[in-house]
């Protein structure tokens, strides 16, 4: 006998018995443990696992009004191994929704797209009735079995004001869904503005309900009574700086119009009142119809849905001289009472940039309340001619640094989506551009808010904030309180700019006197110190009507700038908007005088230049 020949055997059958016995191992921890589809199906015929959805946070305003809020809606969902092994009267289920057998079909086509789709999991089916609709179909509901119904609640707003502030809630993507765990197919989640900006801190947590079946999928009731139950936990609610009565008059102001307001708080940078124009109704985006209005607005030539607020960026004009009147006060180019000459505008060497009739020469108070065109091209001039500086790049980028200090350039951080950052050109753009023999008359509209200089409608009031509080600035923000939780610290926290105390004083005062004898007369309020500053931007066809303001002069409460798009002159749209805005605020209501004024631009249609009743 061949012992050796008998062993080397054994070990082979043993062998070969270990590798079926691993492999069976290994199949069976990949069926049970890896792959969940043989799960799924084992746990759905014994187990429903029903989500149970959290309220949404409520949204005030500053005097604590509800803005938005929910109320209750149902989804239809269905299992579609259920419905095929129950069977289904289609028709009666389309007269029992109120919807048609072309509805049906395009209900269940669109389920079967969805992405991770199983017959053997729930799916969505119809969303969002209404309690009404819900409770006729509800007596109707044991009739198709594999159908389910689970309750949520849709978003209402109380005003037809703030749309793209407010934002709106939808389907959750599929990309979202792979990025955070929490998220389901059918989900909803906020999409723009605030809803989208605190989404984690509005959605709440959801919970869970395990309900038990028998062999025919008909629902027991709770697994052991509950024990692996959690309930949701509701959203916090936020306080807005927002006062909702601003806003609406601000919407109002700016029908037929396109452009913005801003209106912010100095001493907090609690946004007042944002406005762009065109807007819309909020309440439009709710419901089953969401989606349908929501592709009209994005189709909209007009752009409704973009926040020009903050996503808008357009040549300052004359509001920008202020910045230019504190940066040559603080570099030592000019002081309050330098004066230079202004023959119908800038004249230097056979360089010419206009001005309109005014004395001459003029300082610089008078040159803010007149908005002498000549005297900060001549400021620009002399600063970057200055031999404090190695050469002109130098001269340029500590120009730059001025601009970035005081919010310009970059994103201001406002706690809402799709903030823009304007332009603020540095040496190295005009270097590139235009080589390295470039001079100041060269960039010289720079200094009137015109050339390369872009901002935001967000950016200029917050320029008008920091004048209001002598050189700081909190970064703006719509949320003043989170309930149960704190803002973040840049919504706290003053920051200061390169200018001191002294040149923002001198530039107060060239404000106050532009309302009181320059471009801004019609921006005074009985009663009130206002300060201001005109803008009229020039634009490839009508100028564009900006102003920039804050009152009162001293312990200011608010800080505003107007944007109207082919408006003309700053004196024709930007100022009266602003002053009635201003005096809203204020006083807390209009005067009779001041509500006709209100009236009459609301009336005026401006629309690419036209002007018209």
């Amino acid at each position: 006998m061949n012992i050796h020949g008998y062993d080397k055997r054994k070990y082979i059958l043993g062998g070969a018995v270990l590798l079926v016995l691993i492999t069976y191992i290994v199949q069976l921890f990949n069926l049970q443990i890896l792959n969940d589809q043989y799960k799924s199906k084992a746990d759905s015929n014994a187990f429903y696992k029903k989500t149970l959805y959290p309220t949404r946070g409520l949204i005030y305003d500053r005097n604590g009004k509800l803005l938005v809020y929910n109320r209750p809606a149902y989804d239809i969902t269905f299992v579609p191994r259920e419905v095929k092994k129950h069977g289904l009267d289609t028709l009666e289920l389309c007269r029992a929704l109120n919807i048609t057998r072309e509805d049906f079909d395009n209900y269940m086509k669109k389920a079967r797209k969805r992405r991770g789709y199983s017959s053997y999991t729930e799916q969505e089916f119809m969303t969002q009735l209404s309690t009404e609709e819900f409770a006729e179909f509800q007596e109707k509901l044991f009739r198709f079995r594999g159908f389910y119904a689970r309750k949520r609640s849709i978003r209402q707003y109380e005003y037809d004001a703030g749309g793209v502030l407010f934002g709106d809630i939808g389907e959750v993507s599929q990309k979202k869904i792979d990025k955070d765990s929490y998220y389901k197919r059918g989900d909803y989640i906020g999409t723009q503005g605030l809803e989208a900006s605190y989404e984690e801190q509005l959605r709440g947590r959801k919970g869970t309900e395990m309900l038990l079946r028998d062999a025919h999928g008909r629902i027991q009731g709770k697994y052991r009574d509950g024990a692996l139950d959690t309930l949701p936990v509701r959203g916090k609610d936020l306080t807005l700086g927002l006062d909702i009565e601003l806003q609406r008059l601000g919407e109002r102001l700016m029908k037929n119009k396109i452009g913005s307001i801003v209106a912010i708080e100095p001493a907090t940078g609690e946004i007042l009142c944002m406005v762009s124009a065109p807007s819309y109704d909020p309440r439009q985006l709710t419901g089953r119809a969401r989606s349908e209005t929501h592709k009209k607005l994005s189709k909209d030539k007009r752009k409704p849905l973009l926040n020009r607020a903050i996503m808008g960026t357009y040549p300052p004009g004359s509001t920008f001289k202020t910045s230019q009147a504190l940066t040559f006060l603080q570099e030592g180019a000019i002081t309050p009472q330098t004066a230079f000459p202004c023959h119908g505008g800038f004249i230097l060497k056979g360089f010419k940039l206009g001005c309109h009739a005014h004395s001459s020469p003029t300082p610089l108070v008078p040159a803010i309340a007149t908005s002498c065109n000549a005297y900060f091209c001549w400021g620009l001039h002399r600063m970057f001619g200055s031999n404090k500086y190695a050469n002109i790049q130098e001269a340029m980028d500590t120009w730059r640094d001025y601009m970035v200090s005081m919010g310009f350039g970059y994103k201001l951080g406002i706690d809402l989506p799709g903030e823009v950052r304007g332009m603020i050109p540095n040496s190295k753009f005009y270097d590139r551009h235009l080589g390295k023999y470039w001079k100041a008359t060269t960039v010289v509209s720079i200094s009137i808010g015109q050339g390369e200089v872009t901002l935001t409608p967000l950016q200029i009031a917050n320029l008008g904030a920091t004048i209001a509080n002598r050189g700081e600035y909190i970064t703006p923000h719509i949320v003043s309180k989170i309930e149960g939780d704190t803002l973040k610290q840049e919504y706290r926290t003053r920051k200061k700019t390169m200018a001191g105390r002294e040149a923002y004083e001198s530039v107060v005062q060239g404000m106050r006197e532009a309302v009181l004898n320059g471009t801004c007369r019609g921006a005074n309020i009985p009663g009130w110190k206002v300060c201001g500053k005109t803008g009229t931007a020039q634009n490839r066809g009508k100028d564009h009507s900006a102003f920039m303001g804050f009152a009162p002069m001293n312990n200011p409460k608010i800080a505003i700038a107007v944007y109207v798009e082919n408006g003309g002159f700053g004196a024709v749209y930007g100022v009266p908007i602003g002053a009635l805005i201003m005096e809203q605020y204020l006083n807390g209501e209009l005067s009779e005088e001041s509500k006709e004024k209100a009236k009459a631009i609301e009336e005026k249609v401006i629309y690419y230049g036209t002007d018209e009743r």
